[in-house]
Parts: C-alpha cells; structure tokens; sequence
C-alpha cells in the first residue's frame, strides 16, 4: 500500500477536458486562502470532511460527494467529480479497496495533477488495521452449499474425478499459489472501518494535519493546534466507551446488520454477534436468526441493535421473537441523514448521541 501526503507532478490535460473550467471558475474566492491562495478541497466521505474541516478551521473548505444518507464506501461518483477535485488544492481519502473509486482518482492525481495534495488517512496505520473478518460469511456460503449438495451431484464429482485432473491440480498448484499470494499482498481484505475507533481516528486527525501543513506551510501551526483540539475531544467519546466495557452487565450484545465495528470490540473487549456479519449483500438464514435469539434470551439482551443506514426489519423480528424489547439505531459514521444535519451532527455527535447511548442499553452499562 503506497501512501503520499503531497503530490507535486505534471499537470496533464486529461481529466480537465471534461469540465474543469466551470470547475476552476466555482472554486475562485471559496475562502481565505493560505500558502499561495490554498482554499481547500473534497475528501472521500462524510467523516473524512468533518475532521478535514475541524483540522483546517477557517483557513479552508473541504466538501463531501457523497450524497446525504449514502455512505462512501462502494459508492460511485459522476463524471464531473475528478474533474471538480482536480481543480482544487486537496482531496483526503483512505486507501481502501473499499474505497475504490477514491483510489482511482487519487492515482489520477498523483500521476496527473500538480498543485493537489493528496492526503491518505492510512498513512502510518498499516500496523492497526484489522483483516476483515469474513468467517461468518465463509460459514454463511458454506450452510447455502450444503442444503443444495444432494448424493446425486456427490456421485457425479465422484464419476468425473480422473487422474488427469488430479494432475492438472498438481501442475497448476503452485502457480495458483503463488497468484493468489500475490493477490494477497497487493489487495489485503482489511476492515475500513477505522473511523469508529476513537483512538485510531485521532491518528487519522494527526495525519490529515500533517497533510495539510505540508500543502499549505503558512497555516502549518493552525492545523497542528487545531488536530490536538479535536484529539481532546476524540479522547472524551473514548472515555466513553471504556466507561461502557467496565460497567456492562455482559460482553455481547447483538446486531441485527452487518458488522462496522470491529475496531471498538477489539479496541474495548465486548463482542457484537451478528446474524449478517461483515457483508452487508448477505441475508441471513433461519437458522442464524434463530441462533441469534438464541443469544438474545440466554445472555438476558432487552434492546437490539441495528445499522441506521440500513432497514431496521431484522431487529424488529428478532425482539418480536425473543424476550428482548425493543430496537437501537447505531451508526457506523461513515455518513449522514438529513435529520443530523439539521441538527448540527457530526462525527463526535453521532458517536456521542448515537452510539454510547446505543451501546449502554445494548450491553446494560446505565
């Protein structure tokens, strides 16, 4: 994984043909610039542009493509966004497969563009990422397989399994292995979700202001000052969440979706069991929802859990069919609603207002 902070290369003509000039002329005068006229730019999701913003404070404006209540990852811009981003000073993004689109665009501006910092959260990060867990899913595939592998197709392998395919096997074995370890190294599954670990995101915070300062020197001191502001605060959501690890009346709680927070059980020590696990395509089965009643009635769970950016569906039945009582939204911070706007939230609200009252009920830490 290959992380620059500051691009400093050829300006090409590519991208800019599509519309750069209408571009070029909204970005004139969008606020008080610093070294050489730096106003700021975009970055690749709701939470990236809160702490880009909290970070540049009054020297720059960073905004977010996303549309209000979709999340960043595995979401497709239009084609007027490289062109608009290539016009600016910065674009902020984490270098994620599961942010693919801001991957391509950031090569395009390190191969392209002069004059664009581009700054990537990850940087320096590479020893806290978590590999995504996929074992619920593996476990998930694999229970779908087993219900449709009758004795007839057994027989059928059976009949067709020849030597010369076992020595096809052979020959393309490691070849096949030394493939898929390259593919390993080059797009490692690890969870993007690092957001939602307090600790982890002041990291972020820092690099961004390093970042920052480094494209725009005059305001260097700002940015840092203004990093180790927000810090304090990212320290009083962790406070928060070691305060729910002591007081829980249990270490899980149950959530009705697929799983963002990865990072706050290993961070904290409490377990969310999912039906869905990682993969928000999966549905889960009778079985694993009947698994997760389960869970709910022998561990004494009164409120379950559910992604607020998706259908609350699976959390009602589960209470409906279990001794719990009632929902909780939760959010994985990775976007925004219409509702928080209106009411100021950003990340630290989501966190505070959401989250930990969320997880207090969840694991009866109140």
């Amino acid at each position: 994984m290959e992380h620059t902070r500051r691009s400093v290369l050829t300006r090409g003509a590519g991208l800019l043909a599509a519309g750069s000039a209408a571009a070029l002329a909204g970005c004139a005068g969008a606020a008080d610039g610093g070294s050489d006229g730096f106003e700021g730019g975009y970055t690749a999701f709701f939470t990236l542009t809160d702490w880009t913003n909290e970070v540049a404070g009054d020297h720059a404006g960073f905004e977010d493509p996303v549309e209000v209540g979709q999340l960043g990852h595995g979401w497709t811009p239009d084609g007027n966004l490289a062109a608009d981003v290539a016009s600016t000073d910065a674009f902020v993004y984490l270098d994620s497969p599961e942010f693919a689109w801001a991957q391509d665009l950031a090569e395009t501006l390190e191969d392209d563009y002069d004059s664009v910092a581009v700054i990537d959260g990850l940087a320096g990060l590479e020893d806290d990422l978590l590999e995504w867990d996929h074992s619920h899913d593996e476990e998930h595939d694999h229970e779908n397989e087993e219900e449709g592998h009758d004795d007839e197709h057994d027989h059928e392998d059976e009949e067709g399994h020849d030597d010369e395919h076992d020595h096809e096997d052979e020959e393309g074995h490691e070849d096949e292995e030394d493939h898929d370890e390259e593919h390993d190294h080059d797009d490692r599954e690890f969870d993007p979700h690092v957001w939602v670990d307090p600790v982890i995101a002041a990291d972020v915070v820092d690099t961004i202001a390093t970042g920052l300062g480094e494209a725009d020197p005059d305001n260097a001191d700002d940015y840092a000052a203004n990093a180790d502001e927000y810090a304090e605060q990212l320290g009083d959501v962790d406070a928060a969440f070691e305060s729910i690890a002591e007081d829980a009346a249990r270490d899980v709680a149950v959530l009705a979706g697929h799983n963002s927070f990865q990072y706050l059980e290993e961070r904290y020590g409490f377990r969310l069991h999912s039906p869905v696990g990682v993969s928000p395509q999966n549905e889960p089965s009778q079985s694993e929802i009947a698994d997760t009643i389960e869970v709910v009635n022998d561990e004494g769970i009164d409120t379950v859990l559910y992604d607020r950016f998706e259908s609350d569906t699976l959390a009602e039945t589960i209470v409906e069919n279990s001794d719990a009582t009632e929902t909780a939204a939760v959010t994985p911070a990775g976007g925004t609603t219409r509702e928080w706007n209106d009411a100021g939230y950003g990340y630290l609200e989501q966190m505070t207002e959401v989250n930990v009252p969320a997880f207090e009920r969840a694991f009866g830490a109140q």
